[in-house]
C-alpha cells in the first residue's frame, strides 16, 4: 500500500472509532508523506531549522493549483472522480515550498513511526518556526498532541491550520473528533458539516453526521 493508499484507508477508519480517532488520524496524515528508506535517522536532523529564517515559497505559474482543484471539486458528482481530486488537494497541502521544512517533516514522520513522539513534536516545532504559514504543519502537530493526550493544544493547532487554510476539511473533521470526544456534539456536528461542504466525498464522515444530526437538530425543535 502506498502513502496515499494508507491515507485513504486510515481516513476511513478514523471516523469509526472516536476513542482511537487521532491515533488512526496520525497514521493517516503521516503515512502520506513517509520518508524514503534511504533517509538519515531523525535524530541527525533534530537541530535543523533552528535559527533559520522562513523560506519564501516561489509563486506558482498560473495561480494556486489548490484553488483550481477546489473549484473542480465543487462541480463533480462522481464519487471516484471526487476522491481523486481530493487526493490531489491533499498532495498540494503536503508541499511547503521549503526543501528544509520538507526534510524536517520527513524526519518527524520517521520519528513518529519509530515511536519517538517527543522528537516528532520537536521536529514539527522547528518546521513551524521555519514555515509558520504552512497549514499542514499545524495540522500534523495537532495529531501528535492529541495522541499525547493534549486535546487543548491540538485544538489550538487545528484552529491555526484553519486560519491559514479555511478549506482544510481534514482539520475540520479532526476538530469535530475533539469536540465529540469531549461530549460537545453540537460543535462536532458543525465542524463535520463544514468539512463535508468543502469535500462531500467523505462517506464515513457523512455517515457520522447522519447518525448525530437527528439527536442534535432535534434539540432545537
Amino acid at each position: 500500500m502506498n502513502g496515499f493508499g494508507a491515507l485513504a484507508y486510515y481516513g476511513r477508519m478514523t471516523l469509526r472509532s472516536p476513542v482511537s480517532a487521532f491515533s488512526i488520524m496520525l497514521a493517516c496524515v503521516l503515512l502520506a508523506g513517509v520518508a524514503p528508506a534511504s533517509a538519515a535517522p531523525a535524530s541527525q536532523t533534530a537541530g535543523e531549522g533552528a535559527g533559520v529564517k522562513e523560506e519564501k515559497a516561489a509563486p506558482q505559474p498560473g495561480g494556486d493549483p489548490v484553488d483550481r482543484l477546489f473549484e473542480r471539486l465543487g462541480k463533480i458528482t462522481d464519487e471516484e472522480e471526487g476522491e481523486g481530486v481530493a487526493r490531489r488537494i491533499e498532495e498540494q497541502w503536503l508541499r511547503s515550498g521549503s526543501p528544509t521544512a520538507d526534510l524536517l517533516m520527513r524526519r518527524a514522520v520517521a520519528a513518529t513511526l519509530g515511536g519517538d513522539q517527543a522528537l516528532a513534536v520537536e521536529l514539527l516545532d522547528r518546521v513551524i518556526v521555519l514555515r509558520p504559514g504552512w497549514a499542514e504543519a499545524w495540522n500534523r502537530r495537532a495529531t501528535l498532541f492529541t495522541l499525547l493526550g493534549d486535546d487543548q493544544r491540538a485544538a489550538v493547532d487545528l484552529k491555526r491550520a484553519l486560519t491559514l487554510e479555511p478549506r482544510h476539511y481534514q482539520a475540520l473533521a479532526a476538530l469535530g473528533v475533539i469536540f465529540s470526544r469531549n461530549d460537545d456534539s453540537r460543535n462536532a456536528l458543525k465542524a463535520w458539516r463544514r468539512s463535508l461542504a468543502l469535500n462531500p466525498f467523505q462517506p464515513e464522515l457523512k455517515q457520522r453526521v447522519d447518525r448525530l444530526a437527528p439527536d442534535v437538530d432535534g434539540r432545537d425543535l
